[in-house]
């Protein structure tokens, strides 16, 4: 095994817990776990190993007798080098492959061609969005601060494309990129080949919505990871939020961007005791112990396969600003592929339970979802196959609600198998909950295309759950469908938004058509939030795959009175082009608009890149209200409450439904909700359904524009007060939580 600064790390970070009178971690034994974990990682049958693959290409291409394993093995090595992020390397090897092959035949030396455009529009990228990174790097449509500096890379890019475009003119992939590149230095559309040319890419047809703006590098949250989840919470109730990171990366540790309450953060990932705490593609809130502190729950292992036999964490919040990994002793401890879990109270016992959606990929490696039930003292007992939920699937998203409104929480599971199963909570049986497949009966078993990203929500304000799934099916890189749904060519059902409208009576409806998703998305990592306060839930989706040909736009859909959704990404501004992860809707700033915070990076070490947070700019004058509940007889996170805020907009009465939870199933936001009213001028009530609890909590003529905390049981509430920060504003920028 070749000596890399990787390596080193990891080595000296196990030695710091041991030797030379060093302090010894509260969360030792989960970290020598994983670093144990990340050193039999080190495969080149680990297709995300880079290090390895190359030393093992290598080997190959120096012991091979022949021209045709010298040139594969060669190709390996120039492609691996693109993932492990060396482009310049990668470019002198598959130049000198290309010399090679060029006298033979046409399709391997498309194959070269494609690898080595690649490699340089990646440099390209690397000289100006990572190395001079702005707020508008890689947002799409490139523009301004946007266009490369540096056009080295992407000028080179451009002559390989077009030279396979006049080969190959089919090929939509090239086609696409050429585009973009063509984007990057600022030549877009005018001196694109007319025969070669998109038009209309990133027209603004809608000045719905007003541009965000990026000010993550300005407030020092843009840390660069490779792909990860995201938190933003009050994780030590001083009222204000705070940003929580991880990486998939066992090499990488969480990140805890604390708030100041001036504008500021400050980096406590060390001290917290989160930095030592590796891997972890989501990560998830919650209050396992109902003690008031919001704890920590990561997941790890997805896409991994037999590399992926990780173990999550849960994390204690001690509320002294440290954080103890308790997995073993509160009996999570498993070791399964997985990045989704959704923490409810499955037996309204007023105490949270997680049910965790595992990866099985092929039949001969079985990796069964689990349930753990809450043992009210610290612990949990595994019950899945008890209670009819031990579902075996690749189970890529899950979600939890009351979508029969019977006061028992249901759950939701996304597969890239194709099934969506619906789980129905018949409530407690012989001292223990279950649960009833009603897939078929509810009509989700008749579209079986592959889905990712998945949440409960009410999308049209009619008191009843639906259900969004987004569908994750491709044979082809991403970018060949972007171009086709960009020139107006027939495509494919890949990718696409999928809305299920809850028809009041145990069944859903497929209306992606009819509101208008039938757009490619291709989303991973995705939530909603109401960017504009009209009461209506609107959805960013951070997009992609592994291959770095996936260059498409992290997209934003705005509900339009619950009637459709159009795609607002470019007037936006947030349609970044690199692979988009955890997402988080949150009002960071205080000024009663959700901002959106999401992590960036890819799979391969060469994809990191960094965060953003795109800072609303305030769409209208719609009014808002926040609420934040504390249960006493329910979890007192009060996960599974529901909320309907009642009020007069223009004459007419209107209500709007929320649930307590952190929203979609990649990210994570607040407890405390937002709640658009928007031109109402008082609240006429605010009904509170506790979880567990058939009565309903009401609250008469509330102004908005409040900060609400309401205790559940109490006749009164309180009002939490909270700094207005400027972010768009120069004077504002702090630098704080710099990337290390």
């Amino acid at each position: 095994m070749k000596i890399t600064l990787s390596r080193i790390i990891m080595v000296a970070a196990l030695l710091s817990l041991t030797c030379c009178g060093s302090r010894i971690s509260p969360n030792a034994e989960m970290i020598k776990l994983l670093l144990s974990i990340s050193r039999n990682n080190f495969s080149h049958n680990n297709p995300f190993c880079s290090e390895a693959k190359i030393d093992y290409f290598d080997s190959v291409f120096k012991k091979s007798t022949n021209f045709r394993d010298s040139a594969i093995a060669q190709y390996s090595i120039g492609s691996t080098l693109i993932e492990e992020g060396n482009e310049q390397r990668s470019i002198a090897v598959l130049e000198d492959l290309l010399k090679k092959v060029s006298s033979l035949n046409k399709g391997k030396w498309l194959i070269v061609m494609k690898q080595l455009a690649m490699a340089n529009l990646r440099l390209g990228e690397r000289m100006n969005c990572i190395a001079t990174h702005s707020g508008e790097s890689c947002i799409f449509p490139i523009s301004g601060n946007g266009v490369h500096v540096d056009q080295t890379g992407s000028e080179k890019a451009i002559e390989l494309y077009q030279d396979i475009l006049d080969r190959d003119s089919s090929d939509l992939e090239s086609r696409w990129l050429l585009n973009i590149a063509y984007m990057t230095i600022g030549h877009y559309p005018e001196k694109v080949p007319p025969a070669y040319l998109i038009k209309g890419l990133g027209a603004d047809t809608s000045s719905i919505v007003k541009p965000f703006v990026d000010v993550a590098m300005e407030i020092g949250v843009s840390r660069r990871n490779l792909a990860g989840g995201s938190i933003v919470d009050d994780f030590n109730n001083d009222g204000y939020l705070d940003i929580i990171t991880s990486s998939w990366s066992l090499d990488q540790g969480m990140h805890y961007c604390r708030n100041n309450r001036n504008g500021s953060f400050t980096d406590v990932s060390d001290s917290s005791g989160l930095s030592e705490l590796n891997g972890g593609l989501n990560i998830e809130q919650t209050d396992y112990n109902n003690d008031g502190l919001k704890d920590i729950f990561v997941l790890r292992g997805a896409w991994m396969r037999q590399f992926g036999k990780q173990p999550n964490s849960l994390l204690r919040n001690n509320g002294d600003g440290t954080f103890t990994d308790v997995t073993k002793e509160s009996g999570l401890l498993s070791f399964h592929p997985t990045q989704t879990a959704t923490w409810a109270d499955f037996n309204n016992d007023g105490w949270l339970d997680v049910f965790i959606g595992n990866e099985s990929v092929t039949p001969d490696d079985p990796n069964p979802c689990e349930l753990y039930i809450n043992n009210k003292n610290g612990t949990f007992t595994e019950v899945a196959s008890k209670t009819g939920c031990n579902i075996t699937a690749f189970v890529k998203g899950v979600t939890s609600g009351d979508f029969d409104n019977d006061g028992l929480t249901d759950i939701f599971i996304s597969t890239l198998n194709g099934y969506k199963i619906l789980l129905k909570n018949e409530g407690v049986q012989n001292g223990l909950v279950h649960f009833k497949d009603v897939s078929q009966q509810a009509g989700l078993d008749k579209n079986m295309t592959p889905t990712f990203p998945t949440w409960f929500w009410d999308y049209d304000n009619d008191g009843w759950l639906d259900i969004l799934v987004c569908s994750y099916d491709y044979s082809k890189s991403l970018a060949w469908y972007a171009a086709e749904e960009a020139l107006g060519r027939p495509v494919t059902k890949s990718g696409k938004v999928i809305l299920y409208r809850n028809n009041h009576d145990g069944t859903f409806e497929d209306v992606s058509e009819k509101v208008g998703l039938n757009k490619i998305a291709f989303a991973m990592g995705s939530n909603f939030g109401d960017i504009d306060n009209d009461g209506y839930l609107d959805m960013y989706l951070g997009t992609g795959n592994p291959l770095y040909q996936s260059l498409l736009p992290n997209k934003m859909f705005k509900n339009i009175g619950g009637q459709k959704f159009i795609d607002v990404t470019t007037p936006a501004r947030v349609g970044n082009l690199q692979k988009g992860h955890g997402v988080s809707f949150a009002d960071l700033d205080n000024d009663g608009d959700e901002d959106i915070f999401i992590e960036m990076g890819g799979a391969y070490e060469g994809d990191s890149y960094t965060n953003s947070l795109y800072i609303n700019p305030g769409q209208n004058k719609n009014n808002w209200i926040n609420i934040s509940l504390e249960g006493t007889h329910c979890n007192r996170a009060a996960i599974g409450a529901r909320l309907k805020v009642t009020f007069q907009e223009k004459g007419t009465t209107r209500s709007v439904f929320r649930d307590v939870n952190s929203g979609g199933s990649f990210g994570s936001s607040p407890l405390r909700q937002h709640i658009g009213i928007g031109q109402a001028t008082t609240i006429q009530s605010i009904e509170i359904k506790w979880p567990g609890n058939s009565e309903t909590q009401i609250f008469k003529n509330v102004q908005p524009g409040q900060n609400l905390k309401i205790k559940e049981g109490s006749n009164s509430y309180s009002k939490i007060q909270l700094r207005k920060v400027d972010y768009l504003s120069e004077k504002s920028h702090i630098i704080s939580c710099s990337p290390k």
